[in-house]
């Protein structure tokens, strides 16, 4: 039988989760850095994963995710691609995989030091089902404070997504609102990992913003499909996994998959 008292705070936080993965996805798709999402989530995890060598556990986990996560972003903000004469995605590419090797060493390392992983395994694979009205305050907290900065720096954000040295050249102060924008990227890929886990999260960003690229034009219109079809892939892979019985964030990720074919071959009809 199905509990709508006790599964209506996993319903909600899905929605949520998606919509607010698929709202910033659309910055991550149109700079074309989808490195971005997968980079900061596994930042996230290796906080996590050391916090936990630490004696954390729990819902405490979610403070040295943080830390890690908002880590990595401050360091991608501040750092100038150009200065460097490195691309975006190679730069990407490599705290990527800096963070990887931190997450799996730690995991090891809890099998060395004899510790138990049980916690650091939810959030690598996800679980949406153990979602709580506490995690979904936290959800709605952070998707709001990303709400709230989009609309008081949409001209600015919109620049940078274009060019981020002509939004320069034409006075804006790109390393401080992008910088800004990767702590929030950071704090909702953090509040968000238990819909889809550690490992997957990235295609709850990419796909919706994809999808919505594939269907409408114009910057207002693609944020607001990219989050209805990020909720659409949140709520519609529960309820899917909860009547077949399979894991909640696989059929999340294969929903949102299925979601972004669907777009291509309207616009290949069209």
């Amino acid at each position: 039988m199905f509990d709508l008292v006790f599964w209506l705070p996993v319903m909600v936080g899905g929605t949520v989760a998606g919509a607010s993965s698929g709202l910033l996805g659309t910055f991550i798709v149109g700079m074309r850095i989808p490195f971005l999402g997968v980079c900061v989530a596994h930042a996230a995890l290796a906080g996590a994963v050391f916090g936990s060598l630490c004696g954390l556990e729990g819902q405490a986990l979610l403070f040295p995710a943080l830390a890690g996560s908002v880590l990595t972003a401050l360091v991608l903000g501040l750092l100038d691609p150009q200065r460097v004469h490195l691309d975006d995605n190679v730069v990407l590419s490599f705290l990527f995989s800096a963070t990887m090797g931190l997450a799996f060493l730690g995991i090891g390392l809890h099998g060395i030091l004899g510790r138990s992983d049980n916690d650091v395994r939810g959030l690598l694979w996800g679980s949406l089902n153990f979602c709580r009205w506490r995690d979904v305050w936290l959800m709605l907290a952070s998707a709001g404070a990303l709400v709230i900065y989009i609309a008081l720096f949409f001209k600015e954000l919109r620049a940078i997504m274009f060019s981020r040295a002509d939004a320069a050249a034409a006075g804006i102060r790109v390393t401080v609102v992008w910088s800004g924008l990767l702590i929030l990227i950071a704090v909702v890929l953090t509040v968000n990992f238990q819909t889809v886990g550690g490992l997957m999260i990235y295609s709850l960003i990419s796909n919706p913003a994809a999808a919505a690229f594939q269907l409408v034009k114009g910057c207002r219109r693609v944020m607001l499909w990219s989050a209805i079809l990020g909720a659409a892939s949140g709520l519609g892979g529960f309820l899917i996994s909860a009547a077949t019985d399979l894991p909640s964030g696989a059929v999340i990720v294969l929903v949102s998959s299925a979601l972004l074919a669907v777009a291509a071959l309207i616009r290949r009809w069209r």
